[in-house]
């Protein structure tokens, strides 16, 4: 369906594009021209229903009048100004806007641009705290198998999905890596599994093996997103909880992906009753519409890196030229007023019982090999063909072709609609999967 023309080939050949095959792309590209609420359109005017939420970001659709409204406005008034030594009222009242939906005590908020950033921040948070704290021996990290933590090389070295560590080697040295949960006997679950809380104690091996006391930090993704939706088990959270309190280690949820309401919560930590140390967060926070990312941190935390800090000085240093930009900020809390005026959160709760039945009723397919799911987030794996990852590839790219765009990882098929999402459009989505999956 691509154009093949020397014109139009070698216009596509300047962008080197992220995270794609850019040869196949090249030769039959996949684009669109706009976009609507449920909707992306191309420039021919065909529908494609977003099953993917952008890639887990547009909770409220797309191209919000609200939002665009903010962004216009903030841009004719402050485009920019340095964020360090300097400050613009709309970073602050977002910092306050989000602490009323983080969990209690998580309420300082530092801003970034991305993902990828919020982590790489937390790290430097946890160490800064410690050696705040006189533990400066504390320099090591614990994640998980199956994880994804953005591609700064902080996050490469906690991600536990190989061809994102193949291609650069480990990243930083000193990460640890406890055993995924994807457990046989957890195939076709609905939510939270029964088995596998007992993998927690991979972090109690850890600080046997190489003392608790020079462990920082444990990452984890209250559902491991990027990998293809994995819930944790009944308990694994908690027992991880206990064993950081035991062993002083900060415990920090990357919340990326399933934080403002994915999980049917406002994070993963209401939605499973665990609140960590740290919280990332981007994506959904401004509703895709500007790069934006933050880490909230409990109080004390904060508290005692300032005051081991210099009277009149630099307390931590790190930051980006573009924290907390004004523009950025404006869809932020632009977003805010959306998700309070019209319930998003308690929406996606609302809507994620009916989801997680309609995605499961796929399962007769034949080629469907399992089905997780939580909230408003859902992964199908498909059974591999060839190479691995090559069919759930293809898979994507016919969805598109049919109507439907979703993400896919290696044969998973990776479905997170808006959270603004109706019974129709639910609908419609699991047509289109269900007529995919017995052509495949």
């Amino acid at each position: 369906m691509g154009h093949s023309e020397p014109r139009v080939a070698a216009a596509l050949q300047p962008y080197w594009m992220p995270f794609s095959p850019n040869k196949e792309f090249k030769a039959e590209p996949r684009m669109v021209a706009r976009a609507k609420g449920m909707y992306f359109y191309t420039a021919e005017g065909r529908e494609i229903i977003d099953a993917s939420a952008g890639l887990f970001c547009v909770a409220a659709g797309h191209c919000r009048p609200e939002i665009a409204e903010a962004v216009h406005a903030q841009l004719q008034t402050l485009d920019f100004t340095a964020p360090f030594l300097r400050g613009h009222s709309k970073a602050f009242e977002l910092a306050q806007r989000i602490t009323e939906y983080t969990p209690e005590g998580l309420n300082r908020v530092f801003f970034v641009n991305s993902g990828s950033e919020s982590v790489d921040t937390a790290m430097k948070m946890a160490l800064a705290w410690h050696r705040a704290k006189g533990q400066p021996q504390r320099q090591l990290f614990v994640s998980r198998e199956r994880a994804y933590h953005g591609v700064n090389m902080g996050g490469v070295a906690l991600a536990g999905m190989v061809n994102n560590r193949r291609a650069f080697g480990v990243g930083l040295a000193g990460v640890y890596h406890m055993r995924h949960t994807a457990l046989p006997q957890n195939r076709f679950v609905k939510g939270q599994p029964e088995h596998g809380a007992d993998l927690a104690e991979d972090l109690l091996r850890f600080c046997n093996l190489y003392g608790g006391e020079n462990i920082a930090a444990v990452f984890v993704e209250p559902t491991a997103g990027s990998f293809g939706c994995l819930p944790p088990p009944k308990g694994y959270l908690n027992r991880l909880r206990e064993i950081c309190d035991q062993q002083g280690i900060l415990l920090v949820f990357d919340e990326v992906i399933t934080g403002w309401g994915r999980m049917g919560a406002n994070f993963g930590a209401q939605a499973f009753g665990v609140t960590p140390d740290l919280m990332t967060m981007a994506k959904a926070l401004t509703n895709g519409a500007q790069p934006m990312g933050a880490v909230a941190v409990r109080q004390g935390i904060y508290d005692d890196i300032m005051n081991a800090g210099p009277a009149n000085g630099v307390e931590f240093f790190h930051g980006y030229t573009y924290s907390a930009h004004p523009a950025s900020c404006a869809a932020g809390l632009a977003m805010m007023d959306i998700f309070a005026k019209e319930r998003l959160i308690e929406r996606a709760a609302a809507m994620s019982p009916r989801f997680i039945d309609a995605i499961h009723s796929l399962a007769d397919c034949p080629v469907v090999t399992d089905i997780r799911s939580v909230g408003l987030m859902a992964a199908i794996d498909v059974a591999p063909q060839g190479a691995p990852g090559a069919r759930g590839h293809e898979a994507q790219k016919r969805l598109f072709d049919s109507g439907l765009n979703l993400k896919s990882t290696g044969d998973a098929l990776l479905v997170a609609p808006p959270l603004v999402m109706e019974d129709r459009h639910l609908d419609e989505i699991v047509t289109k999967l269900r007529a995919l999956l017995r052509q495949l």
